[in-house]
């Protein structure tokens, strides 16, 4: 029998909600992001709706995309949560208006960076990993169609080899982060961006003067425009740091920090002309994937609305010396494998300031959790959640309702589906209630949520399938990473 084009689940005593619990969980809510200068993507709604629907078919049709999907293989980690992850990715290809920069043959990834935006949209943490990295490649597709056989490898030599699917193929296997979409910017492109800010601000403890970079610059806190920028980037003989590629992934990540809080200050948000100027040096600088579409771009500028310099964080993965070649490195496991593991299952990651006492000991006013509020997390007790028993297991649905109350979830409702057995457990949600659905998404980690038009507003409903629903055990926040800079902290701080 052929299924209506609009499937229904009914529920006792609860309104009918649209999603076949067949369907991929995944294919509805798919997000994309723009790069690491994503969180500028929301000042596109100080134009207003008919406007900037215009704007954005300009900025759409001036990205060049990739398809990169048959590269990628069947055998990729699972999506846990909402979250996004974006590669980010810089060229040092010499070709075309990069000539002027060497002459060396073939394209690496100059930098790496795993972009991680919890669910909700309201922090993001951007991973550096640096390309001398010994890492075990998997087998690729090179750009003609023939198969790389995998092996050990700097980090970097998978993009020479396979372009930005192999990198994204070797992050996602060396990681286990399922990874959603790639932004890559080169040399041109990057000095575009910086311009259209009219120059980006930096500070240096003294004087640097190389010539191989072009790079001139006196010492202290200065503005930078697009050639001194990237310059300043690349440099590893101006005598900024020890020359070491993670002394530069450093500097990388405190420019990146503030261009950042560039793009999102108010001097940006409430300048249209501005903020067009900078989103199409943008759009003219990058590739992505072809999943990246205008509909997508125009989700996520609404859902990081709340997304503000000071919840955008840069770390480095931990690294060690590789014993055979002191000359590169290897993960530090013991470090590095906490860290991806939070960012799978979207822990908690480390804060940068502790939450204000008041004094009797508790959180203040600062520390305290509301419910749909940006930027802050949505405690269990204020998350309503229905639980359906979509299984053939007689009091399966009771169970798991006893287990999420242990955890402090208002369950309301301990019901079963009206339908044959179901397959995959959701999470689906009603208006307004993302957040509350993103708690209990990480409470049942392997579970994506899904907004779903029928569901009551404020409320969450778990329909548990064949597959089942793990209440996972409490998780513990990764240490905090030495070294972490913050989008809105000083330039000149620690220099």
């Amino acid at each position: 029998m052929q299924r209506s084009a609009t499937p229904r689940v009914y529920f006792d005593g609860a309104a009918a909600l649209p999603p076949d619990p067949d369907e991929d969980p995944g294919r509805s809510r798919r997000w994309r992001v723009l790069g690491w200068v994503s969180v500028a993507l929301s000042a596109m709604l100080v134009v207003g709706s008919l406007t900037a629907y215009g704007f954005w078919r300009r900025l759409d049709g001036q990205i060049v995309r990739e398809n990169v999907d048959d590269k990628l293989g069947a055998d990729r980690p699972p999506k846990l949560n909402n979250s996004i992850n974006i590669l980010l990715m810089g060229s040092d290809s010499r070709q075309g208006a990069n000539a002027r920069y060497g002459t060396e043959q073939g394209e690496r990834s100059d930098t790496t960076i795993l972009l991680h935006i919890s669910p909700g949209g309201d922090r993001a943490i951007g991973i550096s990993f640096p390309r001398d990295t010994m890492v075990q490649r998997p087998s690729c597709k090179t750009r003609d169609g023939r198969v790389q056989p995998g092996g050990l490898s700097m980090l970097n030599a998978a993009y020479s080899i396979g372009g930005p699917a192999c990198t994204w193929k070797t992050i996602e296997a060396i990681t286990n982060i399922r990874i959603d979409h790639y932004v890559e910017v080169d040399f041109t492109g990057f000095k575009r961006v910086v311009d259209a800010l009219d120059g980006v601000e930096i500070c240096v403890p003294k004087p640097v003067n190389d010539p191989k970079a072009e790079l001139r610059l006196r010492a202290g806190r200065q503005v930078v425009n697009g050639d001194q920028a990237l310059g300043y980037v690349r440099t590893r003989t101006g005598g900024l740091g020890d020359g070491s590629d993670l002394s530069r992934i450093k500097r990388q990540q405190q420019f990146m920090a503030s261009v950042v809080k560039k793009a999102t200050s108010q001097g940006m948000l409430t300048d249209p002309a501005k903020t067009y100027r900078f989103l199409s040096a943008v759009t003219k600088s990058i590739k992505t994937d072809s999943r990246l579409s205008l509909s997508v771009m125009q989700r996520l500028a609404a859902s990081m609305r709340g997304l503000s310099a000071g919840k955008v964080r840069f770390v480095t993965v931990p690294v060690e010396p590789y014993p055979p070649d002191r000359n590169r490195v290897q993960f530090n496991n013991a470090l590095a494998q906490p860290l991806f593991k939070a960012i799978r299952q979207d822990n908690t990651l480390p804060q940068d300031n502790p939450q204000p006492k008041r004094p009797g000991g508790g959180p203040g006013p600062a520390g305290q959790q509301a419910a749909g509020r940006p930027g802050q997390a949505v405690p269990p007790n204020q998350v309503k959640v229905a639980v359906y028993n979509g299984t053939t297991t007689d009091g399966l649905g009771q169970r798991v309702a006893d287990q999420l109350t242990e955890k402090g979830f208002q369950v309301v409702k301990v019901g079963t589906t009206k339908k044959a057995a179901t397959a995959r457990t959701q999470i689906l949600y009603g208006a307004g209630a993302e957040r509350q659905a993103a708690a209990l998404a990480a409470a049942l980690p392997g579970h994506p949520p899904r907004a779903s038009a029928a569901a009551k507003s404020g409320h969450v409903y778990l329909i548990i399938g064949r597959d089942g629903a793990n209440v996972a055990e409490a998780r513990r926040p990764v240490p905090k990473l030495a070294g972490e800079i913050r989008a809105d902290q000083d330039v000149c701080a620690g220099t």
